[in-house]
């Protein structure tokens, strides 16, 4: 079960690097887009290059229509993508100056309870992106520059935040499992200490 959890954690979280790059590029380009048309309706550029401007402003160059639709879109998959592997390797950030002076059972006890916390959190969010994609899909609304149907995004969304959830139930039962026999059975790997 462990290794299965670990592949589809990674798979999301590479999933999600995927997006997360065609992402930056998107930006990258559309910001480029958008310097280049103001570039070429400045004075100087006129000056410089003459017709060339308008020739090269007639072939479009600018920002890419709809690229913050996208975006918007994009990087709450990617957020969602992004949970579980960080949530199975113990890769959140933790404070622990309290918490590591107590006893090896106590701070098992306090992860238990944040696993089963954060469980109930995904599980909550994801019945509630389930709605709210049955929403968007009723009513019909789509984005204002692009006309793609809203539920879309609520969609992919919700697939991210599924997976999420059924591995942080898992990570959950786990912890829970690791407080009641008093013993480690999923190592983290070395979360984000601060």
């Amino acid at each position: 079960m462990q290794r299965f959890m670990n592949n589809l954690a990674r798979g999301m979280a590479m999933l999600g690097g995927v997006v997360l790059t065609l992402l930056i590029i998107l930006t990258c380009l559309s910001v480029l887009g958008r310097t280049t048309n103001t570039f070429l309706h400045s004075e100087f550029a006129e000056a410089i290059m003459g017709g060339l401007t308008k020739t090269l402003l007639d072939t479009g160059v600018g920002p890419i229509t709809g690229d913050f639709e996208l975006v918007e879109a994009g990087i709450a998959f990617s957020i969602f993508a992004f949970i579980p592997w960080c949530q199975i390797t113990g890769g959140h950030a933790s404070v622990d100056i309290f918490t590591s002076a107590l006893p090896v059972r106590v701070n098992r006890f306090i992860l238990m309870v944040g696993e089963i916390l954060f469980a109930l959190a995904l599980i909550l969010i994801s019945w509630r992106l389930y709605d709210g994609t049955m929403s968007k899909m009723r009513y019909g609304e789509t984005t204002f520059l692009l006309q793609f149907p809203i539920w879309w995004a609520f969609a992919i969304s919700l697939v991210g935040s599924v997976v999420s959830s059924i591995v942080t139930v898992y990570m959950a039962v786990v912890r829970t499992a690791e407080f009641f026999r008093n013993e480690t059975i999923v190592h983290v790997s070395g979360g984000a200490d601060h």
